[in-house]
């Protein structure tokens, strides 16, 4: 299953693109008469009134007192909820020439109420992106953007690791992406000069560094819940050489459950946040969840065939390896649930992220499915929700800048028809997208939609 892995690794050089629409700039809007879901804290503001001018929140207040300032936009609330706009913390955005599928890709975020993303495969092209998104000259999320991944290959030595820290320092990138294959000279060389240069690193756990180390180095960020299976095996149990798979997978059946509260309490003293990616696990791994099933989502409309192929061809070949077990498929499923849960209960940092495009996961789509499945391992809604909204902003260490319904903050909003600390998949009963202060009414949401969705029948 290794060779599985690395052929999801190379795949990423289908993530090709750039822009499309011109955003408008922020100007002055009034949601009127609304429900307010704020995030600092599990509770609704009903008969609310949003004030926001010039991209900010300016006020939250009573629909029957708040004065609208002459000239704003109206925008009607009644029986409606407002909420924080997401954060995608695993998104992968295109990087290469092919400049609408990139622009496709931003406003499949935006769309479905993804506001912020954390681009987990820099390249060159994408802090110029990142500029664009912030002027809002183009539609789509802001970007937080690794830069090339460090990995076994681009990483020769460890001085070699440390130049291409203070290099991506120095190019202005926001984090540093690893990836497998680094033996731990290097990873450790990397750390150290991540610390010098005051630059985050995130992403996985090579196989010689080991998850434990990983958390010593207080790496930000483990992704995918990579790593943690060794530390959940039985005493007395050791894995035959080379195993472990997708991801632990191979693992599962040698998991001791015992340990998760103490690998979860583990984890909270480090400092370490966990993005789980969990939906990428289910369409990758999961036996009652057929290929049929997930082509006939009505998302899969706006992939372009190339990616769709490789997809298929991606899971077929996971699940034709000879140690592909259904069973044992369902059992690492399960083990990640309850690992997830006991990172949340034991105070330990999780974020909502699912490695989007990256197979069946559409860009924006998938992020309301790993809200679902984060409920399914016992979150309530409003845990859910926090781990993309309130609690990213925290991670960032700017809680006074995004992520909650208050003045001050950036006017990063969804409004919907149902209640979310419900139901997570009220979310999906879009009634608009507010975006860095631009509003996205459902009436051009669904044209930009179609739109894409002709460009990829074509």
């Amino acid at each position: 299953m290794r060779s599985i892995l690395a052929a999801l690794l190379s795949a990423m050089s289908l993530l090709l693109g750039a822009p499309a629409c011109a955003q408008a700039r922020p100007g002055l809007y009034a949601i009127t008469d609304v429900t307010v879901v704020p995030m600092d804290r599990e509770r609704l503001l009903s008969g609310r009134t949003v004030i926001v001018r010039d991209g900010r929140i300016e006020s939250v207040g009573a629909a029957r007192t708040t004065r609208i300032p002459a000239g704003a936009v109206r925008i009607d609330g009644r029986g409606r909820y407002l909420l924080p706009g997401l954060a995608e913390m695993h998104a992968h955005v295109p990087g290469g020439n092919d400049r609408q599928w990139t622009e496709d890709v931003l406003f499949l975020y935006a769309a479905n109420g993804i506001t912020f993303a954390r681009g987990m495969l820099g390249a060159p092209a994408h802090l110029e992106l990142r500029s664009r998104l912030e002027r809002g000259e183009l539609i789509g999320p802001r970007l937080y953007t690794s830069g090339p991944s460090l990995n076994g290959n681009s990483v020769a030595t460890p001085e070699a690791g440390r130049r291409m820290v203070a290099e991506q320092k120095a190019a202005g990138y926001d984090f540093l992406k690893i990836h497998p294959g680094l033996d731990r000279a290097r990873y450790d060389a990397i750390a150290a000069a991540a610390r010098e240069q005051g630059m985050p690193f995130g992403g996985h756990v090579p196989d010689a560094v080991g998850l434990a180390r990983a958390l010593e180095a207080k790496q930000a960020t483990v992704d995918h819940l990579d790593g943690y299976m060794p530390l959940l095996l039985r005493d007395g149990y050791t894995p035959p050489e080379g195993s472990g798979g997708f991801f632990g997978y191979d693992l599962a059946d040698a998991v001791d459950e015992g340990k998760i509260a103490q690998v979860a309490l583990l984890t909270r003293r480090s400092g370490v946040w966990n993005v789980p990616t969990d939906s990428l696990m289910h369409h990758m791994l999961l036996p009652d969840l057929g290929e049929a099933e997930l082509l006939a989502r009505e998302e899969m409309r706006y992939v372009p065939r190339q990616m769709l192929a490789g997809w298929k061809q991606a899971r077929a070949g996971l699940r034709s390896q000879p140690d592909y077990d259904p069973a044992r498929a369902a059992r690492f499923i399960a083990v990640r649930a309850r690992l997830i849960r006991a990172l949340h209960d034991s105070g330990a940092g999780l974020l909502l992220g699912s490695d989007a495009p990256q197979v069946f996961n559409v860009p924006g789509f998938s992020l309301h499915r790993e809200l679902a499945y984060l409920v399914q391992a016992g979150l309530t809604p409003y845990q859910a929700l926090a781990t993309g909204t309130r609690e990213v902003a925290r991670f960032l260490g700017t809680p006074d800048d995004f992520g909650t319904v208050q003045p001050g903050r950036r006017a990063d909003l969804i409004l919907i028809e149902g209640d979310p600390l419900k139901d997570v998949a009220n979310l999906r009963r879009r009634a608009g997208v507010m975006v860095g202060g631009r509003w996205l009414p459902e009436a051009e949401i669904k044209a930009g939609l179609a739109a894409i969705a002709a460009r990829r029948a074509g």
